[in-house]
């Protein structure tokens, strides 16, 4: 596949034409509705025939390897070119093929019943893991539970491994408190660790993910100890053991979202981490990209510099938000929007989309009914390629997404163009 941004005048028509592909291809490959509706820069990926590229009209050699992936040097040297900058439209090329590296992808899900069944048996085979959120832990040691049974059963049936997610989430945000009653009381402990190993076998889980967020900072090797305990005791079992570690740029970052988050000790005692690179951009703060990759690269970088590659999972988005100008903090929070929905209403109001090249993120700007003006950041094609290119790069364990339910065909697409899936099923 290749991507290519909407030009003024472009049609499908004239796109499939272009590149020797059917309409109902390019349709398909970015799930297309209406095939009529195409807005001035959008991406759209091109289904492609794999290890060859016609040259058009205005490209570059340099253009064709960022597109494909592959370095100038070696895309010259596997068609004889001696000069780069010399080639001509309707010069057939033949592009590098590379080994698709393997990788293990996670996704979170809130769906539990039909709705959740029908997401897992559209993009399960995508899926090395699947993480129904959540089981919520109590001060007394219990935990709520989930009917979860029939999402569980669909994930087998595409081999995706179900990982039961622990959380101290509470009335709609995580729980210092209850955190610290746990992490400071070895009875609750084993009470609950006795519980999640029992609703494991019940349940068919094959993985455990706690999700620890907003820990007291005092209790940072209480909680260093508690997943010792835990490790200690699921993999006589069999179960692997996970942990979701806050954006941190450094070891000793400030606040206490970060504070008991330890980076080397998590990467030391678990199986693997996934961090939750995005939120940058969030519904109740200012308007900016959800996951801008200069900020993700950062997270990632302090990250490898004290945790193995291979027990490095990194979050990633399927959503963006749509906020309301000017920005009033505390005021009305932006309402979440697909990436599908994101291209619509673009076509909507007659926008043009835009790309920040800083952050590797599409965005753009509207006026609504009202005459009130917004601006939308999401992910596309081109957003999603540049987070598995850093993949790649640092040759991360896989990635993770936040959260199933928001319809975004390209980047399962472009997932599966870019990696082979593991499966532990």
């Amino acid at each position: 596949m290749q991507i290519q941004v909407v030009q003024k005048g472009d049609t499908l028509y004239k796109l499939a034409r272009k590149f020797d592909v059917s309409v109902d291809e390019i349709a398909k490959a970015n799930g297309l509705a209406d095939q009529n509706l195409l807005v001035i820069g959008q991406s759209l990926i091109i289904p492609t025939e794999a290890g060859i590229h016609k040259v058009l009209v205005g490209e570059t050699l340099w253009l064709i390897a960022r597109r494909y992936g592959v370095t100038l040097e070696g895309l010259a040297k596997v068609n004889q070119i001696a000069n780069p900058a010399l080639i001509y439209p309707g010069q057939t090329l033949v592009i590098p093929q590379a080994a698709r590296p393997t990788i293990e992808v996670n996704a979170y899900t809130e769906k539990l019943g039909a709705a959740g069944v029908e997401i897992v048996n559209e993009i399960g085979q995508y899926l090395t893991y699947l993480s129904p959120f959540s089981y919520r832990i109590q001060a007394d040691g219990s935990f709520t539970t989930l009917d979860d049974s029939a999402i569980i059963n669909a994930a087998y049936s595409h081999q995706a491994a179900p990982m039961m997610v622990i959380t101290n989430f509470e009335n709609g945000t995580f729980s210092p408190d209850i955190a610290h009653a746990v992490l400071s009381e070895p009875a609750l402990q084993q009470k609950l660790i006795a519980g999640i190993l029992e609703t494991m076998k019940q349940k068919g889980y094959l993985a455990l993910n706690v999700d620890f967020e907003y820990v007291p900072p005092a209790d940072r090797e209480l909680y260093n100890a508690f997943l010792q305990k835990l490790v200690d005791s699921l993999h006589p079992q069999n179960y692997l053991v996970s942990t979701c570690l806050a954006p941190k740029l450094s070891a000793n970052q400030a606040g206490t979202l970060y504070e008991a988050h330890d980076y080397p000790a998590h990467g030391r005692i678990v199986d693997f981490v996934i961090l939750m690179t995005y939120e940058w951009g969030w519904s109740g703060g200012p308007p900016r990209a959800v996951a801008p990759l200069n900020e993700v690269n950062k997270v990632v970088s302090y990250a490898l510099s004290v945790i193995p590659a291979e027990k490095i999972i990194m979050g990633m988005p399927l959503y963006g938000y749509d906020w309301t100008l000017p920005y009033v903090h505390g005021g009305k929070w932006a309402p979440t929007v697909s990436p599908k929905e994101a291209v619509n209403r673009a076509a909507k109001y007659g926008a043009e989309i835009k790309y920040d090249d800083e952050s590797q993120s599409p965005y753009y700007n509207y006026y609504d009914e009202n005459g009130l003006e917004h601006i939308v950041w999401y992910e596309d094609a081109r957003s999603v390629q540049a987070k598995f290119n850093m993949v790649k790069t640092y040759r991360l364990r896989g990635i993770s997404y936040w959260v199933l339910g928001v319809p975004f065909p390209q980047n399962w697409y472009v997932l599966g163009a870019n990696f082979t899936v593991k499966k532990l099923v």
